[in-house]
């Protein structure tokens, strides 16, 4: 199901069944087990002014609003998203989930993440189809197998589960993978985290959006910031294509476009953008037990629930906010997945789509104070982003309710880029970055 623009101003009404994704009435009492709400949010008009504007109605942007009602009891927030919620990166992923990160913020930052999944369904009340089937990172040069032994020697020190198979393991845990040593790349081993796995990213967007609302914020579409107001060095308000909203605090949660609203409010952020493609086969039959990741022959695969092989790879090599990608690109990719699968030599690809990375110096994320009082701001997660919707709006939420960072996410500050004190994670993505 996909969900667009009903015109400015308007609800997103598309439906699925008895399924209404918005609604301009109250929250509906009447939603029983088994059955599907007669809507999941709210289309209100702005108020005049709320305690909190969060800039951007994406995963994280809707992650950080739920949890400023549901951990800190503020419900006085607006949501403002230029288009509809979840339009961009939030389904325009690959949708892995994983915390095997090397550097120890970063380990700990994911691991919050991934323990935060492993009950949002229960706390969100709505199947997000998290599936922990395991991550393998595919190990092909004697290089790799030293750098795989380290990342998993240091996510043991971390109490992250992490192991390493050999061949036979390989061959018993996904018996389709291409383990010959006739092949450009052989492999030589795979470092497996078995929690990690994947989610459906549209489910994502519903049960955040629908347990807002029901929280009492307000998500409002179609409603595109084009400045900040400010007394001073303190920001009180946002200018958007809907009027001004007057705020106590903001948090800009932009993503790609962070560079473009960070402008607006007087200050500059370190990210570069570009496009990342990934592109969908026809449905299958169940057939891949898990998620391959292989940076030798640069490419990461899995099958979604409906059957579909999800492939990713590298960012385009140069900045645009288009969401769109190179073919080059995807003929490389396909190439991987040969390799890897020679068995889907005769699957049709379905189609093929782009978000865009956010990425910073240190291919880390930028999240807590800024230069500007009282305005926090979320970005440069590049492909790591949709792993980290609970625990990036967790704490982004942590920060704008108490005014500081919280201490899993005070390394992550834009201070970092001026003291050195940089978390490099080049490596981590595998393939992306």
């Amino acid at each position: 199901m996909a969900i667009a623009p009903t015109g400015p101003g308007r609800p997103v009404a598309l439906t699925s069944g008895s399924l209404s994704l918005a609604s301009d009435g109250p929250v509906h009492p009447n939603e029983h087990a088994g059955h599907n709400p007669d809507f999941l949010w709210r289309n209100p008009e702005p108020r005049a002014a709320y305690d909190v504007v969060i800039v951007g109605g994406g995963l994280h942007g809707l992650s950080t609003a739920y949890h400023l009602a549901a951990r800190h009891g503020i419900t006085n927030v607006a949501v403002v998203e230029r288009a509809w919620l979840g339009n961009g990166n939030a389904v325009r992923n690959t949708t892995v989930i994983r915390s095997n990160y090397l550097r120890d913020e970063s380990a700990a930052l994911y691991e919050h993440c991934l323990t935060l999944w492993e009950t949002f369904a229960e706390a969100l009340d709505y199947d997000i189809l998290f599936s922990q089937r395991g991550i393998l990172q595919l190990e092909h040069h004697r290089s790799e197998v030293r750098d795989g032994h380290r990342r998993i020697a240091s996510n043991l020190l971390n109490g992250i589960d992490a192991e390493w198979l050999d061949l036979d393991d390989l061959a018993r845990f996904c018996p389709i993978l291409n383990l010959s040593p006739d092949v450009r790349y052989p492999v030589r081993g795979a470092a497996l985290q078995r929690r990690g796995g994947i989610a459906r990213h549209d489910a994502v967007v519903f049960a955040l959006a629908r347990a807002a609302n029901r929280l009492g914020v307000d998500l409002i579409q179609n409603c595109e910031v084009t400045g900040f107001e400010k007394v001073g060095d303190r920001v009180t308000g946002v200018i958007t294509t809907r009027g001004r909203i007057g705020a106590g605090r903001v948090g800009i949660v932009g993503a790609g476009r962070t560079p473009l609203l960070a402008a607006m409010a007087g200050f500059e952020v370190p990210i570069q953008s570009s496009p990342l493609q990934a592109l969908v086969s026809e449905i299958v039959e169940p057939v891949l037990p898990c998620v391959i990741m292989s940076s030798a022959v640069h490419v990461y695969i899995s099958q979604a629930h409906k059957g579909e092989l999800v492939m990713g790879a590298g960012r385009d090599p140069y900045t645009s906010y288009a969401q769109r990608g190179s073919f080059h690109v995807l003929e490389d990719q396909m190439a991987a997945v040969l390799e890897l699968f020679p068995i889907f030599s005769r699957i049709h690809l379905l189609r093929t789509w782009a978000g865009i990375v956010d990425v910073s110096p240190d291919a880390s994320p930028i999240i807590g104070t800024t230069p500007i009082r009282e305005l926090f701001v979320n970005c440069g997660w590049g492909t790591g982003g949709f792993k980290a919707t609970p625990g990036a709006g967790w704490l982004l939420a942590h920060t704008i309710a108490t005014g500081t960072p919280h201490a899993l996410n005070a390394p992550f500050s834009l201070e970092r880029f001026e003291t050195g004190a940089l978390i490099d994670e080049h490596g981590a993505a595998a393939v992306a970055h």
